[in-house]
């Protein structure tokens, strides 16, 4: 077949030219189509319920809402996980499915399950389901601003404008763009019409809340009368009655008294333009604003999207009303930009460099070219086979590709083939003719066909292990397997198909020399079976000559070798074991943000305060510092609620070559966070912070439901216990080495007012529960009676008590009660109030309460600090039966990405045994090649260990690629001496066989290493997660390419010796003493 193959395209150079040509063409038409991101999308199946609850308590809506639900969705098929938090007027269950669930059927079975509960769930909740987003889907934050408001707003007026600007302006305009899921909004007043009535007039007139709020709603609305016919044209009839300014609001009557002008709205109420109570708000550099966030929708490619936000702006700020801006704050493709930018350069310089390796190891430009041109076709078919796949092109799928392991195959080939010309040439004394040199190549490429498909065929075999990996992990390094096994496919079907071609069209072969006088005096036998030695000129021939002695050292001294080799082993070992290991490197995304927490029970507006002065502080200490923003409490879609006392602070820097320099400046990033949260400490002590990255907050969260790199979970049922336990918890934690910071995740208790009755009292005076409670929602919770629409603009119509009396004691207890047909009390009659401490939120795992610490690493040492915090909270914390603590975060993912690779690890190894058996057909010489992955491996942990980086998968995948590449070189080395041994001894086989092999394997261990010197010495951004991978594969190449040129070849003559002798010994008669 592969004979068949190297016939037709050594005979047909032009046509597999134009071939080459157009799979080109596809590949760049693939690339300019290849979806682009900074990491692959590792969105999960989640479908999250939120459900509002009016006017009850986290405990009551947990024990009412979160826990009907969470039963009702139990046993649904692929789901893996349930979160859920309750807060006040909310509950939110997040149900997490395996992947490869489809998100719509998914969320087919949970409006069915909601069916099923509904009629159990309090009178006004209303369960609806999150946007088909997650954390990682907002890709695009942007701010309303006034650069000049008009002078006849106040500041409430201009915040009401940026509101209806955002709600009926922008978010249906961004709404509208393919890929977006939502857009969620921050800050901002939404303007309402407030009626606060005064409870002395209602009392005079005999009147409750509530009955105030039923009179005005039965006269705003409007009534359909269906149609009639008249004069054979058909009409609808319909009232107006709607009202459409606060005049006719205060004109509207409330209680008529026969022959007496009825009370009206104005008699008893105040009707002003105000705004509804907000859980949200949102700063920019310190000044209040409405910011928005573009939430893509699951399963799109974030660049794509970000592009088509992008090009609608100039529509958008068109349609902005005179004064009114809108600033970008944050464009996820600026970093999947900056990210695959690294990526690119990096690839670009590596290429160059293999090419310039190439053409000095080579020794022949055309050689170089052949093999280089392998690179850029490779890549290409490697883009077409990831656009098909649907593999998106990001720092994970192609920050692992080397070059020089795509080119492994055709230096091989090449190498051979100018060997084979070479010689020939000297035996024919002349130049070869054109189908001389095409038999040649066909010999050469086909002798060396197994081995090299065997050594790709292992290549791939060993990136197995990573496919198999599940989870976040799996979707995270799946991809670069991928990428890489698409591209040593296409490397070795162009080396079997463009090379030849091209090496019997343009190679003229090299020359050759007899060997010199001294070289004939070598202490060891000749070794070529013509009786000549194949040399080369330049670089390659220095190489040689310097090769040989060491080489014969080697074959006489093994044991100098074998012995420091296995003390080197070991100690490479021993300082693996003390590298320390983390998931993956952390991502410099270029900014930061703070997850910033406050006092428990403190207000949005004191909040708010306390954050526009730390923005203003921020900005006027750091001049690295661009630009800040900030949203606090709770969005308008509560897919990430935060009470008011915390919010997220992001921060922008400018590139760190434009810092300005001085003694007490910030000289990196981590200078600038402990800088930033020293200051702004200092300015308002009662704030904490715990500091992450955008997507690396978003993606710890997506973990395990907390936003920090590692979370301590502490599960059971009484939230007393819960705190007292995390408490000590965080006091423990705060001694172990390496804690930056801990937090507890959520606030665990807030300020609540109670209002008790006296249900004696109530039956005394004919009161139902049900009076108290209208009083209640009506004047403190405020009762929606309708709306006015102002063009496509709707504002509510809201009866409540004003804000200054809803807070007082006093007012609340004076709030009238009907009793009978025409009497009234005031509440304290039949009811007292109480302040109390609330539990919230509520947190459940599993339909299992937990509460949780958020701790931040200032170690890269993830299992390290686990172990020892592990042991720290064993001997410190008594927990109580069926209460227990898990870890969680990054550990975990670590975790089980080593479990897996545990298991399946060995399982490809075997594999890789039994291909590596099934080329050599011997045993004894497949365990010689393996010999090479613990001295590969030896390279790559001292490499690690000298720039001081722990064990991470990334790197782990730079040894399972270091390893294939020892084995490569391994295998095509025996394979070699096996066939030389034919018709040589076995010492002059190998001596032969190392020689001829010298230059080939110099040639894929240099450009698999010098492949990967951009990545390892990058500044970029993603260079953090490439700098591990390159990191093992260079050190390894040098340990491996050690191996594979002395210590392999002495190692293989001393198990054929001891294999001979022991041969030998069986060949001997036996002497048996026979006994009289």
């Amino acid at each position: 077949m592969t004979r068949r193959i190297l016939e037709w395209t050594t005979g047909r150079p032009a046509t597999v030219m134009i071939i080459a040509l157009l799979i080109a063409g596809l590949g760049i038409w693939s690339f300019v189509n290849l979806q682009i991101d900074v990491i692959p999308d590792i969105t999960g199946v989640q479908v999250q319920i939120n459900t509002t609850v009016p006017a009850l308590a986290p405990e009551e809506i947990e024990r009412l809402v979160t826990l009907p639900i969470e039963r009702s969705m139990g046993g649904q098929p692929g789901l893996r996980e349930m979160r859920s938090l309750t807060k006040t007027g909310l509950s939110q269950v997040t149900l997490i499915y395996q992947d490869g669930t489809d998100q719509l059927r998914a969320r087919q079975f949970v409006n069915e399950r909601l069916s099923a509960v509904r009629d159990m769930l309090p009178a006004g909740s209303s369960p609806r389901l999150a946007p088909i987003t997650t954390g990682l889907g907002e890709i695009w934050y942007y701010t309303l601003e006034w650069a000049q408001p008009p002078s006849d707003l106040d500041e409430r007026q201009q915040l009401m404008e940026l509101f209806e600007a955002q709600e009926y302006i922008v978010r249906p305009m961004l709404r509208a763009i393919e890929g977006v899921a939502d857009v969620n909004s921050n800050g901002g007043l939404e303007r309402q019409f407030v009626i606060e009535p005064d409870l002395k007039k209602l009392t005079t007139a005999g009147i409750t809340p509530s009955e105030l709020a039923q009179a005005v709603g039965a006269n705003v609305a409007n009534a359909g009368g269906g149609t009639i016919t008249k004069n054979g044209q058909r009409f609808t009839v319909r009232t107006e009655a709607r009202v459409t300014t606060a005049e006719m609001i205060r004109a509207l009557p409330v209680k008529f008294a026969g022959g007496v002008r009825p009370l009206t709205v104005a008699d008893l109420a105040t009707v002003t333009i105000g705004h509804a109570p907000r859980d949200g708000a949102a700063t920019t550099n310190g000044k209040e604003t409405v910011l928005g966030t573009v939430m893509m929708l699951v399963g799109q490619n974030s660049r794509d999207v970000a592009r088509r936000v992008d090009a609608q702006l100039p529509n958008l700020r068109a349609a902005l009303p005179k004064g009114m801006i809108l600033q970008v704050q944050y464009d996820r493709s600026e970093l999947v930009d900056r990210t695959i930018a690294t990526v690119e350069r990096n690839l670009g310089e590596g290429a160059l460099l293999v090419a310039v390796v190439l053409l000095i190891v080579v020794g022949n430009w055309r050689a170089a070219f052949i093999v280089a041109s392998v690179i850029p076709l490779a890549f290409l078919m490697m883009i077409s086979g990831m656009h098909a796949l649907g593999i998106s092109g990001n720092l994970m799928s192609l920050g692992a590709l080397d070059f020089g392991l795509v080119v492994d195959g055709a230096i091989v080939v090449v190498e051979n083939t100018l060997r084979l010309m070479g010689e020939a040439q000297r035996l024919k004394g002349r130049e070869l003719t054109a189908d001389e040199r095409r038999r040649i190549v066909i010999n050469a490429a086909g002798g060396v066909a197994r081995p090299v498909f065997f050594g790709m065929a292992i290549i791939a075999l060993v990136y197995v292990p990573v496919l198999s990996l599940g989870g976040v992990e799996g979707k995270l390094f799946q991809p670069m397997a991928q990428a890489v096994m698409l591209a040593l496919a296409a490397a070795l079907i162009v080396t079997f198909t463009l090379v030849p071609a091209l090496c019997a069209r343009l190679l003229r072969g090299e020359k050759v020399r007899q060997p010199s006088v001294s070289e004939k005096e070598d202490s060891l036998p000749e070794i070529t079976a013509d009786n000549h030695i194949t040399h080369n000129g330049g670089f390659a021939g220095l190489v040689i000559r310097g090769y040989r002695p060491v080489l014969d050292f080697a074959l006489r001294h093994p044991a100098a070798l074998l012995v420091p080799s296995a003390v080197l082993l070991a100690v490479a070992l021993r300082i693996f074991l003390t590298l320390g290991s983390q998931f993956t490197p952390r991502l410099d995304e270029g900014s930061i943000t703070a997850m910033v927490y406050k006092p428990v029970g403190m207000s949005l507006d004191r909040s708010l305060e306390i954050e526009q002065q730390t923005e203003r502080e921020i900005l006027r200490r750091f001049p690295q510092v661009t630009r800040t923003f900030s949203r606090i409490g709770t969005s308008a879609v509560a897919t990430d609620p935060m009470p008011p006392n915390e919010n997220d602070l992001y921060i922008f820097y400018k590139p760190l070559d434009q810092w300005p320099q001085g003694p007490d400046m910030p000289r990196n990033k981590s200078e600038l966070v402990a800088a930033i949260e020293k200051a702004a400490t200092a300015l308002a002590p009662e704030q904490s912070f715990l500091f992450a990255q955008p997507i690396e907050m978003r993606f710890n969260e997506m973990l395990e439901g907390t936003r920090a790199d590692l979370s301590v979970k502490i599960f059971g049922d009484d939230y007393d216990v819960l705190e007292r336990l995390a408490a000590q918890a965080r006091e423990e934690l705060q001694g172990v080495p390496g804690t930056a910071n801990a937090a507890f995740e959520a606030a665990s208790r807030t300020h609540s007012v109670v209002v008790e009755i006296n249900h004696d009292a109530m039956v005394r005076l004919g009161l139902g529960t049900a009076e108290v409670n209208r009083a209640i929602a009506s004047a403190i919770g405020g009762d929606e009676v309708g709306f006015i629409a102002d063009g496509e603009h709707r504002h509510a119509i809201v009866v409540r008590m004003p804000e200054s009396l809803r807070a007082d004691t006093k007012s609340i207890l004076s709030l009238p009660l009907r009793v009978g047909a025409s009497g009234l009390v005031p509440l304290d009659r039949v009811a007292s109030l109480r302040e109390m401490r609330t539990v919230e939120p509520i947190l459940h795992d599993n339909g299992k309460r937990r509460a949780a610490l958020m701790v931040n690493l200032n170690t890269s040492d993830i299992e390290g600090y686990v172990t020892a915090a592990r042991a720290r909270l064993d001997g410190k914390l008594a927990l109580p039966e069926s209460y227990r603590i898990e870890f969680g975060g990054q550990f975990r993912q670590l975790e089980a990405a080593r479990a897996r690779l545990m298991i399946v690890v060995p399982a490809a190894l075997l594999m890789i045994f039994l291909l590596v058996y099934s080329a050599l057909g011997s045993v004894r010489h497949a365990a010689v090649v393996y010999t090479g992955i613990p001295f590969a491996i030896t390279g790559g942990v001292l490499a690690l260990w000298l720039r001081d980086m722990p064990f991470s998968i990334t790197a782990a995948i730079g040894f399972i690629a270091v390893s294939g590449i020892a084995m490569l070189n391994g295998l095509v080395l025996i394979d070699h001496i096996n066939a030389l041994r034919r018709k040589l001894p076995v010492i002059e086989a190998v001596r032969q066989a190392a020689t001829d092999r010298l230059r080939p394997v110099l040639s894929t261990a240099m450009v698999a290493g010098i492949g990967f010197v951009p990545m390892a010495i990058s500044q970029g951004a993603g260079a953090e997660v490439q700098r591990p991978l390159a990191t093992v594969v260079i050190g390894g190449v040098l340990s491996s390419t050690v191996l594979t040129l002395l210590l392999l070849p002495a190692i293989y003559r001393w198990m054929e010796r001891r294999s001979a002798a022991v041969v030998e010994r069986e060949k001997q008669p036996l002497e048996v003493e026979v006994s009289a």
